[in-house]
């Protein structure tokens, strides 16, 4: 594909890198991600996906914007109080990159639809903010054997990893074999959440979305990438593949998607 003159301004910045090029730009264009959850990290990844040229981007989200998300969902605005997430997000994304195909799935993620709503997509982004919708994203992805960059964020901590369980790398299932018992992990209701930080993790998604699509760097596909706002420190942890891990262990017992999303929020 040719760029048109407009195009050549908006992306120079990538253009000019020789690690992205002309070739990089265009493949972005090409490029197909889907999001879950359009929230605290759904909103900086489908921000900064959809300003750095990445044709297509899907947000799966079934909630309607609150006064309370404002704080850190950066997407919507006062105006879009009330509106469904996922056309506050259409509205944003396409007034700022008019190149983007934006695909609003203003419904709940579940084990039924899932397998359908991932399969035209490159790579998955998981926004979500309970461990039941974290299982199923983690499964399907892992089925149809497709990249998934996942993000959560609590209180002043956020983690991120990219989960290839189908190469020799980990899965969600590894990290966390069982979810923990109800009420002992909060949520950002719950416990709060520095608004910001969604910001912090969300754009580390993004940065881990465009290098899987440009087959550039080394993503974070076999450790644990670990902030901590409060202390300003990082720190990697080594997650090796779980041999015994029922999904993508040498003796898988899950062998399709199940299990209840528990759609509570985008976090």
């Amino acid at each position: 594909m040719d760029f048109r003159e407009d195009q050549i301004e908006r992306y120079s910045r990538h253009i000019i890198l020789k690690e992205v090029g002309g070739a990089g730009q265009r493949k972005l264009l090409e490029s197909r991600v889907l999001i879950i959850g359009a929230g605290g990290l759904g909103s900086p990844v489908a921000l900064y996906l959809a300003a750095a040229g990445v044709g297509t981007i899907g947000i799966v989200d079934m909630d309607n914007v609150d006064l309370s998300n404002l704080q850190r969902q950066i997407l919507h605005s006062t105006k879009t109080v009330g509106k469904p997430k996922v056309f506050s997000a259409f509205e944003t994304l396409t007034a700022m990159n008019p190149d983007v195909h934006v695909v609003p799935v203003s419904e709940k993620l579940t084990a039924e639809n899932v397998m359908d709503l991932f399969r035209d997509y490159d790579v998955i982004v998981d926004g979500s903010d309970n461990f039941g919708t974290r299982y199923v994203v983690n499964d399907a992805a892992f089925f149809l054997k497709k990249p998934l960059v996942s993000g959560s964020i609590l209180r002043f901590e956020g983690q991120v990893a990219v989960l290839e369980g189908y190469k020799d790398t980990p899965c969600y299932r590894c990290l966390y074999p069982e979810a923990p018992p109800p009420g002992l992990v909060p949520s950002c209701s719950e416990a709060g959440v520095l608004g910001v930080l969604g910001g912090t993790i969300g754009t580390l998604q993004a940065v881990e979305v465009i290098k899987l699509l440009l087959g550039m760097g080394e993503v974070l596909n076999d450790r644990l990438l670990i902030y901590d706002a409060l202390a300003m420190t990082f720190r990697k942890v080594r997650v090796p593949k779980d041999p015994n891990c029922p999904l993508c262990g040498a003796h898988p017992s899950i062998h399709s998607v199940s299990g209840s999303t528990d759609w509570a929020c985008s976090i």
